[in-house]
């Protein structure tokens, strides 16, 4: 029985793994690929991640309510794997003539593509495996670490690949595709295991998800606060790391050097993330999951003026590697959070929407505004006022959010009465 549970964990990081090596190459590489090999300038760039952004909006209110109705039902998941497999053929035979067709209907396509497999996608792989894990007793954070040790993976062979052949970034993803989906068919959450998750907090998570019930969430005012916080942290997370790359590039005579030692760099940050990870519950179990987001906030906040003032490379490079401590501090700040705080049985609608809609409809307006505000005032400039902007939404979050404590409390006198 512990072989198989050990087997399972492995089956679960390896889904992470894969999905996360795919995200963690495009995000990390599509800006160099967008300016270098497309041609593209910031402001044309940033139509390609607004247009992943507003396609993400449509697909996740959709997204959350059907994934919740399915459970720990595959077939949306499956659905992602799909056009997972197909990113390779398609940036290699599609991408580029569309773009030469128009570049402004080329950037939108694209980034619609794109983002049914990662902005809108991951959603999906997300609440799936929370759920998967919840259902199988498991940590979440110390699952999701595989997918940190993902990105250090990628950024350390996506640098050599890039350089090489640029295409061969978008194969890999492809590859990658194929093994996720083995994995994902070869998963299996017993129905025992399902009823075993049941507890106190946990109560009636088998019972059908109601019209109601979805209400009720966007009654509560920790919703609405935490979609402000997601704005502040996560949307700003993206924007900010979107076109980092293209800045650090800058600072050396060679580009192609610069973006060699950015992929060493992002792989360094990515290994101490997972480090952090596994210690994440732990620290976050300690202080809770709002004054993890409230920390994860001020941890952005100081990367981006940072990046603003300290020009030097190795200053840059080590301020970087600050986003191995805000990623686990975020992430699980978020899944705790939201299974404290709402419904579990509505654990994807409360994700896809307080995070990922959230998060989308901040990138949709804010990549293509500071794409405009870097080619306008340059990229230091455009740092101060991101900085600024940061700083806002997580106080204005922070102010409306309840901790988690709060709802625990009520519930105790709920029960006492």
């Amino acid at each position: 029985m512990n072989n198989l549970k050990q087997l399972k964990f492995w089956n679960f990081g390896g889904i992470y793994y894969f999905y996360f090596m795919i995200w963690a190459l495009i995000f990390a590489f599509l800006p160099f690929w967008l300016n270098k090999t497309a041609h593209l300038d910031t402001s044309v760039s940033g139509l390609v991640f607004s247009a992943m952004a507003i396609t993400a909006l449509i697909l996740e209110p959709l997204y959350g309510i059907i994934q919740d109705k399915l459970g720990l039902k595959k077939y949306l998941f499956g659905f992602v794997v799909l056009c997972l497999l197909f990113i390779g053929p398609f940036v290699q035979f599609a991408f580029i003539p569309l773009l030469e067709i128009n570049a402004i209907f080329g950037a939108i396509v694209g980034g619609a593509y794109l983002s049914l497999c990662l902005n809108g996608g991951v959603g999906v792989v997300e609440a799936y495996m929370e759920r998967s894990t919840r259902a199988s007793n498991y940590e979440y954070g110390h699952v999701r670490l595989f997918g940190s040790l993902a990105g250090g993976t990628a950024a350390f062979i996506g640098g050599i690949m890039f350089v090489r052949n640029p295409y061969s970034i978008f194969w890999a993803c492809t590859v990658s595709a194929v093994i996720l989906g083995v994995l994902l068919w070869t998963l299996r959450v017993k129905k025992e295991e399902k009823e075993a998750v049941h507890s106190p907090e946990v109560t009636e998570e088998e019972t059908p998800v109601t019209k109601e019930n979805i209400l009720n969430v966007f009654k509560n005012r920790s919703f609405w606060g935490f979609c402000i916080m997601m704005i502040g942290i996560a949307t700003m997370f993206d924007v900010f790391d979107q076109q980092f790359p293209n800045y650090f590039a800058s600072f050396f005579s060679d580009a192609s050097r610069g973006e060699l030692v950015f992929s060493r760099i992002a792989s360094v940050q990515v290994f101490l993330e997972a480090g952090f990870m596994v210690l994440a519950p732990w620290f976050i179990n300690k202080i809770g999951a709002k004054n993890g987001l409230i920390l994860a906030g001020i941890v952005l906040f100081v990367r981006v003026i940072g990046s603003a003032f300290l020009t030097e490379i190795w200053m840059l490079a080590t301020w970087r590697l600050l986003a191995a401590i805000e990623m686990p501090l975020m992430l699980v700040s978020i899944m705790k959070y939201i299974t404290s705080v709402f419904d579990v049985r509505l654990s994807a609608t409360v994700y896809m929407l307080g995070f990922n809609f959230a998060k989308q409809v901040g990138i949709s307006i804010f990549s293509f505004v500071m794409g405009y505000l870097y080619n306008l005032i340059g990229f230091q400039s455009g740092y101060v006022v991101l900085s600024i902007i940061i700083l806002v939404f997580v106080i204005a979050g922070a102010m409306i959010m309840r901790s988690e404590k709060f709802y625990n409390d009520s519930n105790r006198k709920l029960a006492a009465a």
